[in-house]
């Protein structure tokens, strides 16, 4: 791989390693501030909803210029949302109350988050060969899955009672620093991370790519998008990948909390130690995502939907646990067969919207597709949880809608198969 690429990948870890430490220094603001047990979720609601609202305009930005550019401009859009949230109790919102303050606050992370995504995916189709993708996508989810977990644990850190006392004990001669609770110690320690991330994306290399200015007129965007979203949905290859990787971060996205909730009532874990199990379980991504790199080529990609009905199958299996010994191995299956299962679809995926309409495009209606799920699914846990369905009634739910989704999703592409319309993938990208 060009050194580029390992730019790309730093800049990459540590604007995640900071966006899943937030994420935990969140939750713990809205429990610090006695919210309603519902609006959890809904933190990750806030984050995902400009994804989808402003999924026509990213891709159009994200091509406009040099991705490194893209990238860190929209690490600072997500600074300015973290001292957002750190001031909560001081935003122009007449008649909000606090914690809606804080999920609008997560909202401006969101919306960098949103720009951001195509431009750190779309750069790999432009400075990497198509034969490369599979093997970067390793590399990046892998590096991404290390980032879950180290700011997953990172986060769940910061708001420890030991930790979070010494840094509520640092004292600026003459100066109120305003930090009086752990949560609002951890945003301003976070926000240095990502400071982190802008720095290395004044790096990444320029890919020669010629770049255009987006049109300043929102219906056209509009047209151009939805004729991107038609596009994609009609390409016999790119339909499978896309159902695929828009049912797994729905899912993955809701698994996030149902795993908190589950350590909490079947283990008796409090937050800080349900991160544990969370990065426990980015363990298992890891390496499910190291073999998929190593043994999944692209030609194949479409072949691995099976793993996502067993992947759905499993999660069944967490209703039975009740022990820390059993739960580890558990999570670290689940784990490994979201990362055998993401990987070559993703490649799959940026390799045919690359083809039809470009990076940012192709990847600004990859991120709607799947945000759009990650809303719906997050709806409605929060509803069921605020109906006060059992956690293990969810875990069933949930099990069962993803093993058949993704049975649907397989005899869809056995279709495509006996029907002879698969789109072709170029030779060399076979190894």
């Amino acid at each position: 791989m060009p050194f580029g690429f390992y730019i790309i990948m730093a800049a990459q870890f540590f604007s995640s390693l900071a966006d899943n430490a937030l994420l935990v220094a969140a939750i713990a603001l809205l429990i610090q501030m006695t919210a309603p047990e519902w609006m959890t979720p809904l933190l990750k609601f806030f984050f995902t909803v400009s994804y989808v609202v402003f999924a026509a305009f990213v891709g159009a930005f994200a091509d406009s210029m040099p991705k490194g550019r893209v990238m860190f401009i929209t690490n600072a859009v997500k600074i300015a949302g973290c001292l957002m949230m750190f001031f909560y109790n001081w935003l122009p919102l007449p008649g909000v109350t606090p914690y809606v303050a804080v999920l609008f606050a997560y909202s401006i992370v969101g919306l960098g988050a949103a720009a951001y995504s195509p431009a750190k995916y779309g750069i790999l189709t432009e400075y990497l060969p198509p034969r490369k993708l599979v093997i970067a996508n390793g590399w990046i989810e892998g590096l991404t899955v290390a980032s879950i977990i180290l700011g997953t644990l990172l986060g769940g850190v910061l708001i420890s009672e030991a930790v979070s006392a010494k840094l509520l004990a640092i004292d600026v001669p003459r100066i109120d620093t305003g930090i009086d609770t752990p949560p609002e110690a951890a945003i301003l320690a976070i926000i240095v991370f990502y400071a982190i991330a802008a720095t290395f994306n004044l790096y990444i290399p320029d890919t020669g790519v010629d770049h255009r200015e987006p049109s300043k007129n929102p219906l056209f965007l509009l047209h151009e998008f939805t004729h991107c979203l038609r596009l994609l949905w009609s390409d016999k290859l790119g339909q499978i990948s896309l159902a695929s990787t828009t049912l797994f971060w729905g899912a993955g996205a809701t698994l996030q909390f149902i795993v908190i909730k589950w350590a909490e009532i079947a283990l008796g874990y409090t937050l800080s130690q349900a991160t544990v199990l969370q990065g426990i379980f980015a363990v298992g991504i890891a390496a499910g995502a190291v073999i998929a790199a190593r043994f999944v080529s692209l030609n194949r990609a479409a072949n691995i939907v099976p793993v996502g009905i067993a992947m759905g199958l499993v999660v069944i299996v967490m209703i039975f646990v009740r022990s820390v010994a059993i739960a580890i191995p558990l999570m670290i299956l689940l784990g490994a067969l979201a990362g055998f299962f993401v990987v070559p679809m993703n490649a799959l995926l940026q390799h045919r919207g690359h083809i039809l309409m470009g990076a940012g495009h192709s990847i600004a209606v990859q991120n709607f597709n799947e945000n759009l799920s990650i809303l719906v699914m997050l709806g409605i846990y929060a509803l069921l949880i605020s109906l006060n369905f059992a956690i293990h009634t969810v875990i069933v739910l949930f099990g069962v809608f993803v093993a058949i989704t993704m049975a649907l999703v397989r005899q869809r592409h056995l279709n495509n198969v006996r029907s002879g319309t698969l789109s072709a993938i170029p030779s060399d990208a076979y190894h």
